[in-house]
């Protein structure tokens, strides 16, 4: 009984901690939402004004989203960038990693480590010859070059590999007995498995192409097809004196990031402990 209680005193004790830890990571977020709704005199104010004395949200939201930089344009550009570059990630990365994990065929484990062995190559390096050929085959300055840029992934296709890799072959032996080829099987037996995953993975690179900075900024010409970032730096750039508007700015900027999260949290929760689970 005794040592159920200091067990449990102890849980207490590392939850109390774990919060207050908690609460200092959030307080730069805290000050950047409170600052995002204050006029510009109060944003510096010593002690920090946590409760704003005059409330002046809507004005500078409404300066953000409508003004000479509409972020609602950068809002729908990302969107759109990013939820098609997370759906085809997800197809082409699934449809890799069960090909090298569950289709026995010459030469699959080589072709394995060379897709994986491109993935030690920097991205940088890569920049100057996909430029060339963007100007060459016209897809430089659009929507549809970002999305194929970053819609192939070695990382998702190893990531997701490891994942199919934990399905029991007993599953796949069965359904070929019954009929099935490898696409039924995909699509039947083995991605519904392995949903948790593909939902982690998905988030992840939702997450990643919705920061991306680097490619929309050499691949992107025209104002009206900035991303997000593009657009933050923008406003950044042009807006510098403002604080109060750039706090709204990036306020803005993050909050998809969070419902994504919010949203996704169990699936990458599921995901973590599949992975921690050998078939």
């Amino acid at each position: 009984m005794e040592q159920r209680a200091t067990f449990r005193l102890g849980k207490a004790l590392i939850t109390a901690v774990m919060f207050a830890v908690s609460i200092l990571f959030l307080l730069p977020f805290i000050w950047m939402l409170v600052s995002s709704f204050k006029v510009e005199s109060d944003v510096f104010t010593y002690p920090i004004e946590w409760i704003p004395k005059t409330w002046h949200a809507v004005e500078n939201y409404k300066q953000v989203w409508f003004g000479d930089y509409p972020f609602y344009l950068y809002y729908w550009n990302s969107i759109k960038v990013s939820v098609a570059t997370t759906f085809i990630s997800c197809i082409t990365s699934a449809m890799a990693a069960y090909g090298f994990s569950k289709v026995n065929f010459k030469a699959g484990k080589w072709l394995f480590f060379i897709v994986l062995a491109t993935y030690m190559i920097p991205h940088q390096a890569a920049l100057v010859p996909q430029f060339i050929l963007y100007r060459q085959i016209g897809l430089f300055d659009s929507h549809f070059g970002l999305i194929v840029l970053s819609s192939f992934s070695v990382l998702g296709t190893f990531m997701l590999r490891q994942f199919f890799m934990g399905l029991h072959q007993d599953f796949i032996e069965s359904a070929k007995i019954d009929g099935a080829g490898h696409g039924r099987i995909f699509v039947s037996i083995a991605l519904p498995l392995v949903k948790p995953a593909v939902a982690t993975y998905a988030i992840l690179r939702f997450i990643w192409t919705w920061n991306d900075y680097q490619n929309p900024l050499i691949f992107l010409r025209s104002d009206k097809l900035f991303t997000i970032t593009l657009g933050m730096q923008k406003f950044t750039s042009m807006s510098g004196q403002f604080y109060s508007l750039i706090m709204a700015g990036a306020v803005s900027a993050i909050i998809v990031l969070l419902v994504v999260f919010i949203i996704g949290q169990k699936s990458v929760i599921e995901g973590i402990a599949i992975g921690g689970v050998k078939g």
